[in-house]
């Protein structure tokens, strides 16, 4: 008996400091990020936090962000997150409050806690997440916005002037066809990270037809072991106009392959070397020693 009013009394202060926390979030200001037709996101600057820290360089970091909803944007979240039954009417979804942990170096954010709220300020929906899903930031990512300034806001080192640079997209190599097709491949500077020997990035490589027509697309997140000359692939998608997007990442072997001399590959990875060594900073902008 004593050990479950234990139980119950921690339960009830977790639950208070949940609350706690929402109300401070509410009450936050908000810093606009983006909009578009269905989400305007925001973030609040005086609650970023680094919650831990590894030889001073912050490794976990917290902060609460805000979307808006549009009545597009509200029907899609609530079909994305399956909660019809709790928000039958996506006119009453008016935004969202959410606090997100990340990790710089891997790039990651993970939801911890999400309260939907209407137009009145009055929660609908929360949730806190105790088994979390990790999402890596690239350029597909929903939540890079969020990501660029909440980690600009503790290391200032120009996340958000890196995605918006119009030298981003760093390329790697070209390749025509006889049929007159044309394949470009590009790194995306913004996810580019050191450890150790290797170097990670992700790649988009695309290929239009003689007409200027993109007919397919690889986004792939790669390794490299450049002293080694070696590389690997370890998540992967492909898209074509006749399927769209697929994911491709559960039929990679996970091996390191060598870069074979005078290949496309030989040619994107002397890119890539030239661009390490001229930007050592910024690849290893969160590297802990």
């Amino acid at each position: 008996m004593k050990y479950t009013k234990m139980l119950v009394l921690f339960l009830v202060i977790l639950l208070s400091v949940g609350s706690v926390r929402a109300a401070a979030a509410e009450k936050a200001e908000w810093y606009w990020l983006s909009s578009d037709a269905k989400y305007s996101k925001f973030f609040a600057p005086a609650r970023v936090h680094v919650v831990t820290s590894i030889d001073n360089v912050p490794t976990q970091i917290e902060a609460w962000t805000k979307t808006n909803y549009s009545y597009a944007g509200a029907k899609e979240t609530i079909d994305n997150y399956g909660i019809a039954a709790q928000i039958p009417d996506p006119e009453t979804l008016s935004y969202s409050l959410a606090r997100v942990e990340i990790n710089p170096q891997n790039r990651t954010i993970e939801y911890a806690q999400e309260i939907f709220y209407d137009a009145n300020d009055k929660p609908i929906w929360s949730k806190d997440y105790a088994k979390r899903t990790v999402k890596e930031i690239n350029s597909q990512s929903f939540d890079e916005d969020f990501y660029n300034n909440i980690v600009d806001q503790v290391f200032s080192q120009g996340e958000v002037d890196r995605k918006n640079a119009a030298d981003r997209w760093l390329l790697l190599w070209q390749a025509s066809s006889v049929d007159g097709a044309n394949t470009s491949c590009f790194a995306d500077t913004t996810t580019i990270r050191q450890h150790g020997d290797n170097t990670i990035i992700w790649s988009w490589e695309e290929t239009r037809n003689a007409a200027g027509a993109v007919t397919e697309i690889k986004f792939n997140k790669k390794t490299y072991n450049l002293p080694q000359e070696t590389e690997k692939v370890i998540a992967s998608s492909y898209w074509n106009a006749a399927k769209g997007w697929s994911d491709l990442s559960s039929e990679l072997d996970g091996h390191y392959y060598s870069i074979v001399p005078d290949t496309n590959e030989d040619v994107g990875a002397g890119v890539l070397r030239a661009y390490i060594e001229n930007n050592k900073a910024w690849v290893n902008r969160y590297a802990i020693k």
